[in-house]
């Protein structure tokens, strides 16, 4: 009889030890979320391959949860790529995929009973919602253009319990974003200005730092507080201008910096693809314009590359910075972290520097995803998701129903390497045509005049897609063409 009950007792142990592994996401005591965007993030980081980028705090960051590698936007650009990301659903008319998307689809409304945004739902259930440097377009949550002053127009007017960003010497959200180290911008030098800098200054001398400053506030503030918190922080760089403390630069040797293989147009394509470089004409005194027509030096190229590469290792040391303070603050083991790319961009490949495309190099981002409290059994996630799965994902993790039909699916099973059942496609839309990334092919339709129309681009001979064989290859064209007809919104007709 003692036998017995020792072997229950071993038995009860085992199951409470099991269960206690994977935590209950439906229970009352909600997690915390601290969501990370990072702008223009490719996946260019030591844990995604590159050994050039010094990252160790988001590759550590990565190794502690799951990193996504093939992570797709829905959009190419910045505000509608978020439009997607907070509302977990793809174009469905032609502002989504507009930059302006945010001010003519949330501001200004009154409060319905859909909600405007996953932290709007967030917040009506519990949650406290903070928000911090540029997380919807604007860089303070509110509708102005450029050069004007801050209206006092949101363009996420209910979500956000508090929507902070102090801009110091740079005077308004959008001057600080293209701001110089001397409190000057691209806005009030009037383009005058260098796509790069590397002063001599802390981390604070740029905006980023002053970002992180207001995160660790909040969080301190936010620790206090027994509600569950959803904290957004939205990092500037590596957006243009490549502007870093020096220190950041030192990191690299100029000769030691890779540039672009494939720094040509790709082949069967018409140049329309590419579309423009107009972001680089805002900076007049680059050293030399980037165009279609020409590629710039070597010389050049690695000077920006190396710009780039210095801004990611800014805002690592900052994401390192923030994540030590929620250890510090004992918040770790309670709050789920995510670190998302708005978009890619192009450094100099298909001749091209930029986003704004629908090849892989825009479209494909950086997503980590850490989550406390469970068994995370799969570090390296090579399944294709989209942008539109975090929502869905946030709502499990946080016990929530989804408020509506979403059109992704949570990724929860996959960090937990369980059975996914979503089928392997990515959809991404820009101006004139939408692109499906399935395991192995890209094809790209485009609604416009020049030919040619269809792009397929096969990775596994050609990962940096530089030979369109659709005309080669138009059975499989014909097979793949009714999956992006059925997700198709209306308004490219």
């Amino acid at each position: 009889m003692k036998g017995k009950k020792i072997y229950f007792f071993i038995i009860f142990l085992f199951f409470s030890l099991s269960c206690n592994l994977v935590k209950d996401w439906n229970s009352p005591n909600k997690p915390n979320i601290l969501f990370i965007a990072v702008d223009d993030l490719r996946p260019e980081l030591g844990v995604y391959g590159n050994n050039v980028v010094k990252s160790p705090n988001i590759d550590q960051l990565a190794k502690e949860g799951s990193y996504f590698t093939r992570h797709y936007v829905q959009v190419p650009t910045c505000g509608a790529s978020r439009f997607s990301l907070m509302t977990g659903l793809r174009p469905k008319k032609s502002i989504h995929i507009n930059n302006k998307v945010f001010y003519k689809e949330m501001a200004n409304k009154s409060e319905k009973p859909k909600p405007e945004s996953f932290v709007h739902h967030l917040k009506r259930n519990g949650y406290t919602t903070v928000g911090i440097g540029k997380l919807s377009h604007s860089v303070d949550g509110l509708v102005y253009e450029y050069e004007d002053e801050p209206s006092d127009i949101k363009e996420m007017p209910h979500s956000w319990d508090r929507f902070i960003f102090n801009p110091e010497k740079w005077k308004t959200g959008w001057n600080a974003f293209f701001g110089y180290a001397n409190g000057e911008n691209r806005q009030s030098l009037k383009k005058q200005v260098r796509p790069y800098e590397a002063a001599d200054v802390s981390d604070i001398g740029y905006p980023d730092g002053l970002i992180l400053q207001s995160a660790i506030n909040e969080l301190k503030k936010l620790k206090l507080q027994k509600k569950p918190f959803f904290l957004g922080v939205g990092f500037f760089k590596p957006h243009l201008p490549f502007n870093a403390p020096k220190k950041y630069w030192d990191l690299y040797k100029r000769n030691q910096i890779p540039i672009a293989s494939d720094p040509y147009i790709p082949e069967g394509i018409n140049k329309k693809s590419l579309g423009s470089m107009g972001e680089f004409y805002s900076y007049k005194l680059s050293d030399e314009i980037p165009n279609l027509e020409n590629s710039i030096s070597e010389a050049y190229a690695k000077k920006l590359v190396h710009g780039y590469y210095a801004s990611i290792s800014y805002v690592d040391s900052l994401v390192g910075k923030l994540i030590e303070e929620l250890r510090i603050l004992q918040l770790e083991k309670n709050t789920i972290i995510f670190l998302w790319g708005d978009h890619g961009w192009h450094l100099g490949n298909d001749r091209k520097w930029g986003k704004h495309t629908l090849f892989e190099r825009s479209l494909k981002s950086v997503l980590i995803i850490k989550v406390p409290g469970i068994k995370t059994v799969q570090k390296k996630i090579n399944t294709i998701v989209e942008t539109v799965d975090l929502y869905p994902t946030l709502m499990e993790l946080c016990g929530l129903k989804k408020p509506y039909e979403l059109d992704g699916e949570s990724l929860l099973s996959l960090i937990q390497n369980k059975n996914y059942t979503k089928n392997q496609k990515a959809f991404s839309f820009w101006e004139e045509g939408v692109s499906m990334r399935t395991d192995r092919y890209r094809l790209t339709q485009f609604y416009r005049k020049e030919s040619p129309k269809i792009e397929l681009y096969d990775h596994r001979y050609d990962p940096e897609e530089n030979i369109n064989i659709a005309a080669k290859k138009m059975k499989l064209v014909d097979s793949l063409l009714p999956f992006i007809a059925k997700i198709k919104p209306n308004f490219y007709n």
